[in-house]
Order: structure tokens, then sequence, then C-alpha cells
């Protein structure tokens, strides 16, 4: 039998209610997360000293917990510029282009290599890596650029940032806020993430097949507005061409490096990311050095500001909300001490296992239940504001079902980062939109179909992996 269930039960879900209603609204979640965080503490408490304190707290606990991910994020994205302006990145695709030679070439081309190096390097950062030199080449062969923002969307920040499996960003929030290892997130994501990327992108091309065959769409209009971009003039006052070929080389092989000591040294979590974020960091130092050399070390400083300023960007909003659904586990603990009741085992593990005894919770009911949870948490248009939330949730509903907790959780995060990871939500796409110079919300409208469709297949899959 669980512990009694009291006022900081019902505070807590009280506010996940007002956040999920906020999110529905489409406004911000941050200054209900505090306030929540506040109120928990002060009916923990009694005491307002000790509700502000926990408040900063919380604050510290969470970024404790995200920092790691965070770092490699920043660090990444400051690799990723240096590729940028010395012109390895467009050496490494442009072998790829060369390979596509029909429209249909072009849309699973650009797709699988914008997944690949989005697993690297996340989708942001490589939708600017492919968009010059892919770009040109799939409009050449007939594919509208819509068509190619089509692509890098769903095979990128659908595909590659819902599972993550080499950074591991979000598998690291949504499984810290589950309680489980990141490893089991990751491996039961592994099915819905395939289910869910077959059915969107196949859907997303017939789509588009059919539009351009019945004339709707065309690569005509877009010739004109694209093949200026891939200019590489400064590049070449940086690096020469045959050193860019050695050092694109040499990154891609680090990396796949990286991806053998994964399997063989069986190193997951926090050990992968370590790797991976390290291995960039020697890349940037190197590359920067050779690229600017005397004005190297400023130049390794000034990409290490950016990067950081692109992670605490993304993920400033992220920290009050994970700070808050941290208080429903260990958070509370670190934050505020002991003040939960006897035998509490953390307030959403309480609410769990009160829940298993009231109702009779269905693994089909539960699957629903996040998925639609996770969407509206994708409305705020940031794929990992509400993750963490969905972990939460997930780690609740399996301690009534009494099992799936990790498919649960893959699932929410999966549902939660194609709706707002970029896919379907208007201002989250911008990226892909302004480099293939499309409409955002075109772009939105034409993956609604396809991801609603795939959220609904992968939604049964999951029912029979509970």
């Amino acid at each position: 039998m669980g512990v009694e269930l009291g006022w900081i039960h019902g505070v807590y879900v009280l506010f996940v209610l007002g956040i999920i209603a906020t999110m529905i609204l489409r406004r911000d979640t941050s200054l209900l997360c505090m306030i929540g965080i506040g109120v928990l503490g002060w009916t923990a408490t009694s005491s307002m000293a000790s509700a502000v304190g926990g408040l900063f707290g919380s604050f510290i606990f969470a970024i404790t917990e995200l920092l790691p991910t965070i770092l490699v994020i920043s660090i990444i994205v400051a690799m990723s510029q240096v590729l940028s302006e010395t012109g390895i990145n467009e050496t490494m695709i442009k072998p790829v282009s060369s390979l596509i030679q029909t429209p249909a070439l072009a849309f699973w081309g650009i797709g699988v290599v914008m997944m690949m190096i989005s697993w690297f390097f996340w989708p942001s950062p490589a939708v600017a890596l492919i968009g010059a030199v892919l770009l040109p080449a799939a409009i050449r062969v007939g594919l509208p650029a819509i068509g190619v923002a089509v692509a890098m969307n769903l095979f990128g920040h659908g595909i590659a940032l819902s599972g993550d499996f080499i950074i591991q960003g979000a598998p690291t929030l949504t499984a810290k806020a589950a309680g489980l290892p990141v490893s089991d997130v990751i491996s039961a994501s592994v099915p819905l993430v395939i289910v869910m990327g077959l059915v969107t992108t196949l859907t997303a091309f017939w789509y588009l097949k059919k539009d351009m065959k019945s004339g709707l769409i065309s690569a005509k209009g877009d010739l004109s507005d694209i093949f200026h971009s891939a200019s590489s003039d400064s590049a070449d006052k940086l690096l020469q061409a045959g050193m860019r070929k050695w050092l694109a080389a040499a990154v891609i092989l680090l990396f796949l490096l990286d991806v053998c000591a994964m399997f063989f040294l069986d190193l997951k979590g926090g050990d992968a990311t370590a790797l991976i974020g390290g291995t960039a960091l020697l890349i940037l130092v190197g590359i920067t050095l050779l690229a600017h050399k005397d004005a190297g070390l400023e130049k390794v400083t000034s990409h290490l500001v950016e990067g950081f300023q692109f992670g605490f960007k993304v993920f400033g909003p992220v920290i009050p909300i994970a700070a808050f659904f941290y208080m429903g586990d260990s958070g509370f603990v670190q934050v505020y001490g002991e003040m939960l009741p006897a035998g509490s085992h953390g307030i959403v593990n309480d609410l769990g296992v009160a829940l298993a005894h009231a109702i009779p919770l269905s693994k089909e009911i539960a699957a629903l239940a996040l998925t639609s949870i996770g969407v509206i948490t994708g409305l705020d248009g940031s794929g990992f504001s509400g993750i963490t939330l969905v972990g939460s949730l997930a780690k609740l509903f399996a301690t009534a079902l009494g099992t799936g907790a990790d498919t649960l959780t893959a699932l929410g995060q999966i549902a939660a980062i194609w709706v707002g990871g970029g896919t379907i939500i208007p201002w989250a796409l911008i990226p892909a939109a302004a480099i293939c110079r499309v409409d955002p919300f075109e772009l939105a409208r034409r993956n609604l179909y396809p991801v609603v469709i795939g959220l609904l297949v992968t939604t049964i899959v999951a029912m029979f992996l509970i």
C-alpha cells in the first residue's frame, strides 16, 4: 500500500495541470513552474524563506543535472561553426551531392545525410551544414525547395532528434525525469523511432510526389533564389582545398572511431556523451588553430562563447520547467530535505501508486495519454521544454501499470520532439524554412498530416510493446 497522499501531492498535480493548460494556450510556462516550486516548498516547510531559497536551489539542481547535455551541445555547435567557416562542411558533403540524380534520390539522399549529420551535430547546425551544397543539387534535378525542407525537417528534427542516439541529450532528460537508465530509454525508443520515421517520411514523400505530378508544386521557381548560396571564397582564404579534404576525412574518421569505441567499450549515457564532446572540442581547437594561425587562440574562445550562447539560449526555457518536474522525484529531497510524508518515495511515485489503486489504468489509455501529453508539451515550439514532464508522467503511469516505464517514456519523448522540435510548429522550423527560402507556415502545413499519421501508428505499436 502506498503512502497517504497529502497537500503536497495535490499542489503538484494542480500545477502539472496548469502547466499543460498553459502549453495548450501556447504561452510560456517558466513563471508558472517557478511559482509551483515555491508553493511546493511553502506547503512542505511552512516557511516563506525556505520556499524562496528552495526556488534558487531547484535551479542549481536542474542546471547540475542538465549541464553535461548543455555543454556537449554547445561544443558541437561551436565546432560546426568552425567547419562551416572553413568550408570543411561543404567538402564533407560534396561527394553525396554527385549521387543525386532524380527528385526521389534527392529527397531520400538529403534526408539520410541530414539524419546522420544530425546524430552528431544536432539538426539546427546540420541544416546550415548541408543546405548550401545539397539544396542546389536537389533543385537542379527537379525536387522543389519545399521538398528539401520537408526532408531536412522530418529526418533531422524528427527522426534524429527524437531518438538522439549519439549525443543522447533528449533521452538523458527524459530518463532522469522517469528515474530510468538512459540506455533503457534509448533501447525502448529504437523500434518506435523506426516506425515513426518510416510512416512519416513515406507519407510525406507520397504527398510530395502527388503534388509534383499534379503541378501544384515545382522546382522551376526555386532556381534563381537558391544557386547563389554555395560560395566558398572566404573559406579558401582560411584553408587550401587539399587541406580541407584531409581535414574533412579526419573529422569523419574521428567520429566513426567514437561510434566504434561506444560499441566495443560499451560506453553509454554520460560516458558516450563525454567521448563525443571531447572529440568535438579537439576538432574545434585543432581546425581553428590551423585556419586562423596567429589569431587561433582568440578564435577558439570566440567560437566557444558562441556555442555557449546557443546552448543556454536553447536550454534557458528548459531549466525552470525541469526544475519543477525534478521536484516530483529526487530533486525535492535534494532541495528541501526530508520534508515529504513518512514512507514517501517521491511525489510522482506516490501518485502512481495511488492511481494504481484508484482506477484500472490500461496500457492503451497510458499510451494515448503519453502521446497526447507529448504533443501538448511540443506546442510551445521547443521539443525539449516538455520532455521532463512526459518522463515524470511516464513514471507515474508505469507505476500504476506495473510495467512499461521505458516504452512510455520513449513514446512521450518522440511525440514531444516531433511536434515541438521543428516539424509542425511554424516558429520552430524557421531555420530549415529560411535555408530553403520557403514559407514556414507552408512547411508546417505540409508536415502536419504525415506527422499526425505517424504518431497514431507509433502509439498503436507502443501499446503492443508495453
